[in-house]
């Protein structure tokens, strides 16, 4: 393993052609540098019970945040807040449903009136402090309007002022990449807005029951919803009049439909399903308290050092909220957040101390501990409008979000590498480390989208999101299945503490591998490109900049 390591050192500085040669000893010390004790360290203290899970806009939060600032200030690293500092404060407002004052009544044609109880048959997240709607509701599938493939789940029918009710996700028959954008409850809610529809009811499918009990998404509206706000106080992105119905609320909403609930669940398993206007109309009233606050970024530089490049930089991401408090849980009260995401910013930190004992590299590492990654990508998003270096000089960038070490790495799973040239950076870093590579095994889930490097995709910058593959040294330990089994029973639970089982030398090997990739891009005479052809390059790619060392 060492003569691997030093001859893959080697070949890391044969890498970067015209660049300042790096002797290997250096780069073998910063790898070196890297230790579980310090990644078990990191995690320990953010995962206390004292910052009380770390939730958005909390003194949980501020102690985690002011943590994260200190270290990087040990590091020598250069404050890239705003104002000077290390924090960048993000404007937010918080919503609170009031439960008690909500209603949604289904009004028959007969003249028959039927009301949904909350919690059980329907759910809001509420974006404003009051709304209310009654409307006629047209089903319009999964409310897509796709012109790259054809499809339009909007033809031939007219929404204006109506409710539209959708199927939440994309059509399972579309490529991965249009499935994962057109699964964005962004591009859903304003495709139906564009439309005239004035409300929206999501239905929620038996497969996505399956992933995602109802029980399960009772539970995590408990909790505030909050968006970022512009300098007049308005969200970034909010819906009025929007509910989401349970598979029983569903059913009495296609009383008497065309088509029957079942026909429409299984047309949209295998294709389009059908659109048509329900027989009902519905009456939605929402209540929420809202209220102003802010909770900051953190953010620090390693300023490059070559004359082109150091204008350039490479961003390191990583959330460092989590879920905070729910009293109803009344065993363990607090989510602590372990390995969601107390173990991205404690690999991050890792790295940064990596990087800090290297001559600095060509171009500048920033490193980002966002906040509100839970409640929507809040502080990445707000980051990715109002960065604090120039957007036009990100060039990449690598985000760190939960890593399981519950056994050695061995193999890892690169979302997002397939779109641009980072693949390639990826592959040599695994490859010179000995861990494999395998391709998304959940393209139903759309993980592309769910975490923090998609706001700098949707800013057309090239994002990877790297995490733990399946394959382990023990045939009679079934990776995927202690993968999955975490997810059902730990994952957004009191049980993602310090108490569970971690390998913290897995956590070693991760941090490794994401300093390799972010080096090898800090190197490059070449930023990293889109390919050609690819959807989100085409979506949201800015135009081609020749960004060279070369003369």
């Amino acid at each position: 393993m060492r003569h691997m390591r030093t001859s893959f050192l080697i070949a890391l500085c044969a890498l970067a052609p015209g660049g300042p040669v790096l002797a290997q000893p250096a780069v073998d010390q910063a790898l070196a540098s890297i230790s579980p004790q310090a990644i078990r360290a990191h995690m320990r203290f953010l995962a206390d019970d004292l910052l009380e899970g770390r939730r958005t806009a909390t003194r949980g939060y501020d102690i985690a945040a002011r943590y994260v600032a200190a270290r990087f200030e040990e590091l020598g690293l250069e404050p890239a807040g705003t104002g000077g500092g290390y924090f960048q404060p993000v404007p937010l407002l918080e919503m609170t449903t009031v439960d008690a004052e909500c209603s949604l009544t289904l009004l028959r044609r007969d003249g028959r009136k039927v009301e949904l109880e909350y919690g059980p048959d329907f759910l809001v997240r509420s974006a404003a402090e009051g709304s209310s709607v009654t409307a006629p509701v047209v089903f319009a599938g999964f409310g897509v309007t796709a012109p790259e493939l054809g499809y339009d789940d909007y033809a031939g029918l007219d929404v204006r002022g109506k409710i539209v009710a959708i199927l939440l996700g994309s059509p399972p028959t579309f490529p991965p990449d249009q499935r994962a954008y057109y699964s964005d409850r962004v591009v859903q809610v304003r495709n139906a807005v564009a439309r005239g529809a004035v409300g929206i009811l999501a239905l929620y499918s038996p497969e996505r029951e399956r992933r995602m009990p109802w029980a399960a998404v009772m539970r995590y509206t408990r909790w505030p919803s909050s968006s970022w706000v512009d300098e007049e106080g308005k969200p970034y992105f909010s819906i009025a009049n929007a509910a989401g119905l349970s598979q029983k609320a569903a059913k009495e909403l296609f009383a008497g439909a065309p088509k029957s609930l079942e026909e429409v669940y299984k047309a949209s398993e295998t294709g389009r399903p059908p659109a048509f206007e329900l027989p009902v109309q519905v009456s939605l009233r929402t209540a929420g308290r809202g209220q102003r606050t802010e909770s900051p970024n953190v953010a620090a530089v390693l300023r490059g050092s070559d004359p082109r490049l150091k204008d350039e930089y490479v961003v390191l991401s990583a959330h460092l909220d989590h879920l905070g408090v729910d009293e109803t849980e009344t065993e363990d009260p607090i989510f602590n957040g372990a390995y969601d995401n107390a173990s991205g910013i404690a690999v991050m930190l890792e790295v940064a101390k990596a990087f800090a004992g290297l001559p600095a590299p060509r171009r500048s590492i920033l490193f980002l501990a966002v906040t509100g990654e839970e409640e929507g990508l809040n502080g990445s998003d707000y980051f990715a409008h109002h960065p604090t270096v120039p957007v036009d000089r990100i060039v990449a960038n690598t985000n760190l979000d939960m890593f399981l070490m519950l056994y050695p790495l061995r193999d890892v799973i690169a979302f997002g590498a397939e779109h641009s040239s980072l693949g390639r950076t990826v592959e040599e870093a695994a490859r010179r480390l000995g861990i494999g590579l395998i391709p998304d095994p959940f393209p139903e889930q759309v993980l592309f989208i769910r975490s923090d490097h998609y706001s700098f995709v949707q800013q057309g910058i090239p994002a990877v999101f790297v995490t733990g593959g399946f394959r382990t040294d023990d045939p009679a330990v079934d990776g995927r299945a202690l993968w999955g089994k975490w997810m059902q029973q730990v994952y957004h639970r009191p049980g993602d503490d310090m108490s569970q089982a971690i390998d913290f030398g897995a956590g070693v090997q991760f941090a490794q591998l994401n300093f390799l990739i972010s080096y090898l891009v800090a190197q490059d005479d070449e930023a990293p490109s889109w390919k050609p052809g690819d959807f989100f390059g085409g979506k949201f790619g800015r135009p081609a900049v020749l960004r060279s060392a070369r003369p």
